[in-house]
């Protein structure tokens, strides 16, 4: 802080002054203002819900630092649609904020998260800014970007209605169906309670569970269908072959029981004419089981109350994770920026190993396939997950696993005993003599690399995350067992589905730092307790659809790209992984799934073609998965565009630092450069101060290198070999100094702001 007068030395004997006469000028003495009081306001012009209102969150601890348990709930002006909320804030950093539509449990407490702003960077008050305005809920920069929450304090109970799963008397057969679903509190003794939003008008004053809600979907070509809407009063009409999924959110799920309604429309009845309620049939709490089954109950006739058939229906419960690592500072769940086109993929790392006698030269899925494909300049990596027997993330493809029977004195190769991954420890997995499926059944060692620790199959999720260069993505698949159409599954027996996610998605969460990451699966279902588990990282649907390569699934949603968009959309997922040879029959389909907002990748054996490679490209396709990552890739410059985009950002960075340290004069006329068009970023001062303390030869050593890439072709090509990856990736390492120089708002990390003074 500048002094405006300096004291003597307390060494030396203090003078004596005389009284100033009242006439002279007596200098002020100005104070330093470290905070205000600053009135945030947002308009929210869409309907808000009777019960719900809306929060702030940001930065600094007045707002929660993010925290959705801390959010602040703002006040609605009286006959307005606008809502405030006074806090003081500090001059001293820039303060990051964002809004939320909530509903606050009154029963428990918490908040339920609706919908909030999720642009990347949040909205910000900066220093040069002295008086607040009033902000548009979702607009932030000319940009609208909301998205729904995520499960925080309520579970979700969906029901699946597919394949035809009515079957009643005959007089019926043909009629199209209304279903409906209504949660009712069991409250003995007393009056039993339910939802309101799915009550007809006789009995609106029943009062609805707490915190509970119904939304309805139906895969259909008309994608207004397939976004989850409020639950109607008759319900959803079913039509044969639809997909109808109803979700049910609420707080304590095995105090409500579920009520079933069927209603359809008399031959006799006019277009003004409700449907008529032809039966119905409870769901009681104790008859789930944890997380997902197959329930087929009777229907009971609504006037004569006599079983009319019965329905069948599929359901899934997605329960939130019991340690909260999401906050409100930042979400990637339906972010791809658009320069990100035909990015290439290293499946598996640098490839499958098994499929043919011809296979990779590096064992897949090991720690240095994956490191081999980073140093080839793979953009991401694709990689399957399966938990071990003692719930750890381990990298592993095939659900089964051969181990050797060998008797005692036998020297020859035995016979050899298939077993499932789920079924072995972590320990058992890396110290036994394991052998793949191919090998087991052939009788045929294809690797002999005991001696390499990276070439080692089953390395955990935890130590890829942490060993790979950080500015390579990741495309996480989880392995989870499907049901074929025959009716037989892919494994039997496999862990609770909850459990499995849960455990995947916390190794994820506490390690996958500035990673970009995309979660995928070809179970629906997992698909979509990934996407309400968390709100961080995106997900992609995996779809075989059309095949003659492979069997089909059960699941409907499953049989074609098609099927896999409405699935998409109805998930409020990011986007779809399609095989390859179902998009070759028929291109179209990628506009298909353009034109609804999703991102499309695509996999199969036949990407394993350069000309192949660069048609998909041709054809939009936003990533390409392929083996043999180093033979095929194009690029002249092998490295990862998100490695690329860092060091430009890192240029930039010290393009800013560097004109702020020019006198004013200096710097005045290069600021009117023509690229002033858009609004100058806000530069972190923190991050000039750790580009200072570093060395010259570090701070610029990528910079120096995109210069050197420029000026020399000769230097865009690095060829690497096998043995060099190790070495590789030490040198990547310098390269994740430039990470979080765009902090979403953290306020320990603030730019310091110039100091208000009293006049």
């Amino acid at each position: 802080m500048q002094r405006w007068f300096y004291l003597d030395s307390h060494s030396q004997k203090q003078k004596i002054k005389p009284n100033k006469m009242m006439s002279e000028k007596q200098e002020s003495v100005k104070h330093e203002i470290t905070s205000q009081t600053w009135t945030f306001s947002v308009s929210v012009s869409n309907h808000i819900a009777s019960k719900e209102r809306v929060f702030i969150t940001g930065s600094i601890p007045k707002l929660g630092e993010w925290d959705y348990k801390k959010m602040v709930p703002m006040d609605q002006q009286s006959d307005s649609d606008i809502w405030s909320k006074s806090i003081t804030i500090p001059n001293t950093c820039d303060v990051y904020y964002r809004y939320v539509l909530g509903t606050l449990n009154e029963q428990s407490g918490d908040v339920i998260i609706n919908c909030w702003e999720t642009h990347i960077k949040p909205r910000v008050i900066p220093e040069n800014m002295l008086y607040s305005a009033i902000d548009s809920f979702g607009e932030c920069n000319g940009n609208h970007t909301v998205n729904r929450g995520w499960l925080t304090c309520r579970k979700l109970i969906q029901f699946k209605f597919i394949n035809n799963p009515l079957k009643l008397k005959s007089r019926l057969e043909g009629r199209l169906v209304n279903i409906k679903v209504t949660p009712v509190k069991l409250s003995f003794g007393t009056e039993p309670h339910a939802e309101e939003s799915s009550l007809s008008t006789d009995t609106m004053d029943v009062e609805a569970p707490a915190g509970v809600c119904v939304e309805v979907a139906t895969l259909d070509n008309d994608t207004s269908l397939c976004s989850l809407q409020p639950q109607e009063q008759f319900g959803r009409e079913y039509r044969p072959n639809d997909t109808l999924l109803i979700n049910v959110y609420a707080p304590e799920p095995k105090t409500i029981a579920y009520l079933i309604d069927l209603y359809s429309f008399s031959s006799r009845a006019s277009s003004n004419d409700p449907p008529c309620h032809i039966g119905y049939t409870y769901v009681l709490p104790n008859m789930f089981k944890p997380s997902e089954g197959v329930l087929e109950l009777p229907v009971t006739c609504n006037v004569k109350h006599r079983p009319l058939g019965t329905i069948n229906f599929e359901y899934i419960i997605v329960c939130p994770m019991e340690e909260p690592l999401c906050n409100l500072q930042a979400s990637y769940s339906k972010h791809w920026d658009p320069s990100w086109t035909g990015l290439e993929v290293g499946h598996r790392g640098l490839g499958a190993s098994f499929k043919t006698k011809e296979g990779n030269a590096i064992r897949e899925n090991t720690i240095a396939s994956l490191k081999k494909a980073a140093a080839s300049g793979a953009d991401m990596l694709e990689f399957d997950v399966q938990l071990s027997k003692d719930l750890i993330p381990v990298i592993y493809h095939d659900f089964h696993v051969c181990i050797s029977m060998k008797k005692k004195k036998e020297v020859a190769f035995s016979e050899m005993l298939e077993l499932p991954v789920k079924d072995l420890s972590l320990e058992h997995l890396q110290k036994l003599k394991v052998y793949h499926l191919v090998e087991g059944r052939s009788h045929e060692t294809m690797f002999y690399d005991e001696d390499l620790e990276e070439h080692q199959p089953f390395p955990t999720l935890e130590q890829a995350l942490k060993v790979i260069d950080v500015h390579v993505g990741f495309n996480i698949e989880l392995k989870w067992t499907m049901e074929l159409k025959d009716g037989t599954f892919e494994l039997n027996n496999p862990f609770d589905m909850n459990t499995y996610v849960d455990k995947v998605l916390e190794v994820v969460l506490k390690n996958g730092n500035e990673r970009r990451i995309v979660l995928s699966c070809f179970n629906p279902d997992i698909c979509t307790m990934v996407r309400n588990k968390q709100n961080k990282y995106p997900v992609m649907f995996l779809t075989v659809g059309v095949s003659e390569k492979y069997p089909p699934y059960r699941d409907p949603r499953c049989l074609s790209i098609p099927a896999a968009v409405q699935n998409a959309i109805s998930s409020d997922i990011l986007g779809i992984v399609v095989h390859t040879e179902d998009l070759l029959r028929d291109p179209t389909q990628v506009k298909l799934a353009t034109d609804a907002g999703l991102v499309i990748f695509c996999w199969g054996d036949d990407n394993n073609d350069k000309n192949t490679i660069k048609k998909l490209k041709e054809m939009g396709l936003h990533a390409v998965i392929y083996d043999k990552l180093d033979q095929y890739i194009t690029k002249e410059v092998k490295e990862s565009i998100f490695l690329v985009e860092a060091r430009e950002s890192q240029r930039e960075i010290m393009r800013l630092a560097a004109l702020d340290a020019l006198p004013a004069s200096e710097s005045s006329g290069t600021l009117h450069m023509p690229s002033e068009s858009g609004v100058r970023p806000y530069l972190d001062l923190s991050v000039r101060h750790k580009l200072n303390e570093r060395s010259t030869v570090t701070s610029l050593e990528s910079l120096a290198s995109s210069i050197d890439i420029r000026d020399d072709d000769k230097n865009l090509k690095r060829n690497r070999n096998i043995t060099n990856v190790d070495k590789d990736c030490r040198g990547k390492e310098d390269h994740t100094s430039f990470l979080g120089l765009f902090p979403a708002g953290d306020a320990s990390k603030g730019t310091p702001k110039k100091v208000r003074r009293d006049d």
